[in-house]
């Protein structure tokens, strides 16, 4: 499940700003706008909000239960989370594992997370599954604790354990909060631990443990539920009566005070990373506590710092000392406490005690001169826009309404939040830099690269962190209870054990998809959805990193970043101002097929926006100065590349499905020795030669018409010349005749990264669809079997997953994929080649019944948000399906039989057909996977090559 670091950093992704009435046209006033909610609290004193939304055909369940780690007790860390996983287990009427299979298979998704100051539960399912969920969220709020046995609980440890692994110990500065944390706040104090805790106070947990954090914390007076989408209110009263009524409060339910912390001196710690290939430094403040008057100018103050060509921060370290490619700064407000963030991850081989002079000599300038009323003025420009993103997504609408409630008291909070933030001035800025900020106390730490402490600040002490060896902690014993063990039912009102029946099956009316081409060849395509006074649109340039040179490779990439940097009539800073004025969000990138540039935007700044799109792409400015940051920055980001596991496995994934003479066998953003190599001409060449209206989709969804939408394309209708323009042609290799199994070495590492793949048929070969709908019961989630068997039965990792992937000019892949704990490769290994090898002849009819029932009931969820939308036209313009393509998914589906999909397996699921790549520690898992693994492992490097590594 999610481990969140705190509430508010999600929310900031997901503000909402919710309309009791459509907006108009023209993108409205927010100033008019108010919440539309319905709050009652059940008489045993759980409250409850409701929010109705008819745009679609789906409904979010959100539980938020005010627990978080702040409730631990020392030498129990970590319990929170660890008892937000024993929650998707079983309950007295939900079978073992329910969450994780029925929520699938009613086409739904679900998921969890907890942070300092809560643990939130949700789901997004069809209208029609909202009783079931009811039903399944009532029985683990109420009538959880008597189905909990000492083999439930000993065998979720192990599953915890491998998450800290995957998120922590495998990271690159993985253990920089819990080295902040324990210097920032004194022992005792409720955030002086990580959420995730420690392995070994998570090894001790007892059944009497869970028992009482049960009773004290997850009554339904401590939690609020939040139910909102397309729904009947006075028929989900009745149900929410029914199935919470009738739980008894319990535990605790009061608030805690704030307990905010300052520091008697400054304290600095450094620390060799096994991962890290850049010296990071963070100097972490103590602040203020959420909702503190002095939040929201704090909150600006982090965006005022290092947000934009103008911030001071980003001028002095990227721009003027070149010490970094980039900066941030950002303020934590928490239920209890505080803290503020300057974080730098700085080039190779510089020292920090540079880096920490830059930035004390930054401070004391920005304290003389302050900043510019602009920025100030870009940041609340911004505000509308991004409070508008969210409300096209009801689970956004849920989280927003569960914590306001839960933590200001009051759902509709987000009127005096928005308020607060717009009233923030100057002065108030300045003022908490100076109170907060400026010469205090801090914690400082040093995460510099193994082997290089000489780059730590001079005097830091050494980080007392405890790494937990490969081997430390073997599989857990599950140990069963003497004799059958037998769930005690609670007394109820009605019969629990009955599963309620599916509601009225709800209507899903696809979206009217309209196209058109431009006089130079431009292929339109648009969805008018006029619910938000929002537009959300992309052009995707064809080729992307196809058209790369083999000898130069990653001049796409740096070409996609050097056209945002400025245009030949504004500096970067002017076009960056430029765009914050309108509130828009614009970027660009490079895939593996394509370029692009997405933007989102209020409707009313459309033409606005757009002509700065046009600006871009017709007139880019290839700024020297910016230029050179960004061959830094791609540098940098290649060599944090080579110590991230995961990222390690694709590539050599990628080098051994597509093979040295395919472009696709290379990373887009290329190697050190070709980035140094690249210049500024070769970029101006690649737009030249590749940038063109006859090879450029463009897509739009939201708050506009069909003949705004081409009418905004200005210039790039009437001044964008065609080109003639091939695409290179690459052979593919074979899908191989028997197993090719690589390793590669990162010594020390606490888990191995698994990756199985071959290239299967191009995205619009019928076939994708057949491999799409046999691969539902095998890894599409959490009621998939690699997961259920992997994780649920054996507990070798955090989760295990299969896909097919989209490619147009080549072959698609299918990929299985799992992070295992160290000890475990084998095993684990092992286990995916049983699976998946045996998929075709255990498949069954209630597999297809599934299938067919999850596959079918998903498509409500297609066509919620302009993100969605905008995804659909993507895959219609991109992978040259017909618009309809998702009806021809259904029919596939639908189809289906027991045979069909069994043949499919047979042709793609051969793991003789498969190439295997493990990355993980050579000295304990290598030679074992000699001895009996799907062939002797190759060793490799971290690209791939096998000269030279042995």
């Amino acid at each position: 499940m999610k481990k969140f670091k705190n509430l508010s950093i999600m929310f900031v992704a997901m503000i909402v700003f919710m309309s009791s009435c459509a907006p108009s046209g023209d993108g409205g006033n927010s100033d008019e706008l108010s919440l539309d909610y319905e709050k009652f609290t059940l008489d045993n004193g759980l409250d409850v909000v409701l929010h109705q939304d008819e745009s679609d055909p789906i409904v979010a369940v959100s539980i938020l239960v005010h627990v978080g780690s702040n409730r631990e007790k020392p030498g129990r860390t970590g319990f929170a989370h660890f008892f937000e996983h024993m929650l998707f287990q079983r309950s007295e009427n939900v079978p073992d594992g329910g969450f994780f299979k029925n929520i699938n298979e009613w086409g739904g998704t679900f998921n969890g997370g907890t942070w300092t100051d809560g643990t939130i539960y949700y789901e997004v399912v069809p209208k029609d599954a909202l009783e079931k969920v009811l039903w399944m969220e009532s029985d683990r709020m109420g009538f959880f604790i008597n189905a909990v046995s000492l083999a439930s609980l000993e065998g979720e440890k192990p599953v915890v354990q491998n998450e800290k692994r995957q998120r922590v110990d495998n990271q690159p500065y993985g253990h920089t909060q819990s080295v902040i944390l324990k210097a920032m706040y004194p022992e005792g104090h409720p955030y002086n631990w990580t959420v995730i805790g420690e392995l070994e106070d998570l090894q001790n947990a007892t059944l009497e443990d869970v028992k009482d954090f049960y009773e004290q914390w997850y009554g339904p007076n401590n939690a609020t539920l939040v139910i909102a989408g397309d729904i009947n209110k006075e028929e989900v009263k009745q149900m929410v009566d029914k199935y919470f009524g009738e739980i008894p409060s319990r535990g605790i339910d009061t608030p805690m005070d704030p307990q905010p912390v300052t520091l008697d001196e400054t304290k600095t710690f450094y620390y060799e990373d096994n991962f890290a290939q850049l010296p990071e430094l963070r100097m972490t403040y103590p602040t203020v506590e959420q909702y503190h008057p002095d939040q929201w100018a704090l909150d600006v103050l982090g965006q005022i710092l290092d947000d934009g060509k103008r911030a001071p921060l980003y001028k002095a370290i990227v721009e003027e000392a070149k010490v970094a490619p980039d900066v941030s700064t950002y303020n934590s407000s928490n239920e209890l406490a505080g803290t503020f963030t300057v974080r730098v991850r700085a080039n190779a081989g510089t020292d920090l005690d540079s880096v920490r002079t830059v930035i004390n000599q930054t401070f004391s300038k920005f304290d003389k001169e302050g900043f510019d009323i602009k920025d100030l003025e870009r940041i609340k420009a911004g505000l509308e826009t991004n409070f508008y993103n969210g409300i096209s997504s009801v689970l956004g609408k849920a989280f927003q309404l569960a914590s306001y409630n839960e933590y200001a008291g009051d759902p509709g909070f987000i009127e005096k939040d928005i308020a607060n933030i717009k009233a923030v001035t100057q002065d108030d800025v300045m003022r908490v830099f100076r109170k907060y900020i400026l010469n205090k106390n801090h914690v400082v730490t040093n995460f510099v690269p193994k082997g290089a402490a000489d780059l730590a600040m001079e005097g830091a002490a050494m980080a007392d962190i405890k790494e937990e060896g490969i081997n430390e902690y073997g599989q857990s014993e599950v140990i069963e209870e003497e004799g059958d063990f037998t769930i005690v039912k609670t007394e109820s009102s009605f019969d629990r054990s009955k599963e309620p029946a599916f509601g009225e099956e709800p209507l899903v009316t696809p979206p009217a998809i309209w196209t058109a081409q431009t006089e130079n060849g431009i292929d339109v395509y648009g969805v008018e959805a006029n619910e938000l006074p929002l537009v959300n649109f992309s052009m995707r340039i064809m080729g992307g990193h196809y058209l790369d040179n083999m000898d130069k490779v990653g001049v796409a990439n740096l070409m996609t970043d050097i056209m945002m940097e400025g245009t030949a009539n504004k500096t970067p800073e002017e076009l960056e101002d430029a765009i914050g004025q309108l509130g828009a969000n614009l970027n660009m990138f490079t895939a593996d097929e394509y370029i692009q540039v997405s933007g989102n935007c209020l409707s009313r700044n459309f033409e606005a926006t757009m002509e700065l799109v046009q600006e871009i792409l017709l007139e880019p400015r290839w700024d020297e100065k910016e230029f050179d940051r960004i061959i830094n920055q791609t540098l940098q980001s290649i060599k944090q590349r080579e110590t991230n596991p995961n990222s390690i496995a694709t590539v050599v994934m990628d080098r051994k499905l597509y093979g040295e003479n395919h472009i696709l066998g290379h990373p887009s953003i290329g190697y050190e020795d070709h980035v140094s190599s690249i210049t500024i001409d070769d970029l101006k060449n690649f737009y030249n030669n590749y940038f063109a209206p006859n090879v450029t989709n463009y897509h739009v969804a939201g708050n506009v018409t069909q003949e705004r939408a081409i009418q905004a394309l200005g210039r790039l209708r009437t001044e964008w010349g065609q080109k003639e323009i091939t695409m290179p042609s690459y052979e593919v290799p074979p899908v191989p005749s028997e197993p090719e199994v690589y390793f590669v070495d990162v010594p020390n590492a606490k888990q191995s990264v698994i990756r199985i793949a071959r290239l299967t048929v191009p995205s619009d070969d019928p076939a994708y669809n057949e491999i799409m709908v046999a691969n539902d019961r095998l890894g599409d989630g959490s009621s998939g079997r690699l997961f259920q068997i992997l994780r649920e039965e054996k507990q070798y990792t955090y989760g295990a997953y299969s896909f097919p992937g989209r490619n147009s000019m080549t072959p698609g892949t299918f990929t299985a994929f799992s992070s295992v704990k160290s000890s475990t490769t084998k095993d684990a290994l092992d286990t995916f080649k049983d699976v998946i090898g045996n998929y075709a002849e255990t498949y069954t009819e209630e597999d297809l019944t599934k299938t067919k029932t999850s596959m079918i009931k998903e498509n409500a969820r297609n066509f919620e948000t302009l993100f969605n939308l905008l995804g659909i036209l993507h895959n219609i313009s991109t992978y040259g399906l017909p618009q309809d393509y998702i009806d021809q998914e259904q029919k596939t589906v639908t189809s289906a039989t027991i045979e069909s999909i069994q043949a499919t397996a047979d042709e793609y699921f051969d793991l003789s057909n498969y190439i295997f790549v493990i990355v993980g520690d050579k000295a304990t898992q290598y030679d074992q996977l000699r001895v009996d693994g799907p062939g002797d492992p190759v060793l490799v490097d971290k690209y791939g090559n096998e000269e030279g590594v042995m």
